[in-house]
């Protein structure tokens, strides 16, 4: 039904519905989240600010929270989930949103190299949750050992979500091997599948509109 190495447009959660129980060792995930929207409730939302992320389709935390739980499922044992949350979520705590089986065990601080909102201090960083799935252990499992913690790199390109590629490549090829399979149910500009390409892994994905950001 689905396509690999396609830009398959669906819900994530169908998407994931079609994939067999721990079947997938890495899954990268990340969210529309309207948290941080409604926290600082800019008056001009939408307007002069933020047109471009105000104009996604937003996720409230029952939504994320229905994607996470269907990707524990999907995942094999050992397998990881790559989770793209912001400062605000970060601070707020996301830890409720985890079943039993995923634990956080580590985390990458992506530099943007861009100013970006913020009443006090203005935003330039994201932060990846490395997530895996028990039983935990690194040796045997995590292949790369040289990405820093700290990660520079532009966006790679104008989409609102667009991430970082070559960060997103070197993780993949720490946790999977060639030729496996790599998911993202809510795939935005497909810089996950530029990734996949990059180190020859297969890649399954969707989002719920395309924006013609492709590879």
């Amino acid at each position: 039904m689905y396509k690999y190495d396609f830009p398959n447009c669906c819900d994530g959660r169908d998407l994931l519905a079609a994939v067999k129980d721990e079947s997938v060792p890495c899954v990268f995930f990340d969210p529309q989240y309207r948290g941080i929207l409604d926290k600082l409730a800019y008056g001009n939302e939408g307007q002069s600010r933020g047109s471009k992320r105000s104009a996604l389709p937003q996720m409230d935390e029952a939504t994320i929270k229905e994607f996470i739980a269907e990707i524990a499922r999907v995942l094999i044992p050992t397998g990881h989930l790559f989770l793209w949350v912001d400062k605000f979520h970060l601070c707020e705590g996301v830890s409720g949103w985890m079943p039993g089986n995923l634990c956080i065990v580590d985390m990458i601080v992506w530099d943007k190299q861009k100013i970006g909102m913020g009443y006090r201090t203005r935003r330039q960083c994201e932060y990846l949750l490395v997530v895996q799935k028990k039983p935990l252990r690194a040796k045997g499992v995590w292949a790369v050992h040289d990405i820093p913690d700290v990660w520079a790199e532009k966006p790679s390109d104008l989409h609102a979500h667009a991430k970082p590629v070559r960060l997103q490549a070197r993780l993949i090829e720490a946790v999977t091997n060639p030729g496996d399979v790599v998911v993202d149910p809510a795939a935005g500009s497909y810089s996950v599948w530029k990734a996949a390409q990059l180190v020859g892994r297969r890649f399954l994905g969707c989002d719920i509109e395309h924006y013609g950001v492709l590879p």
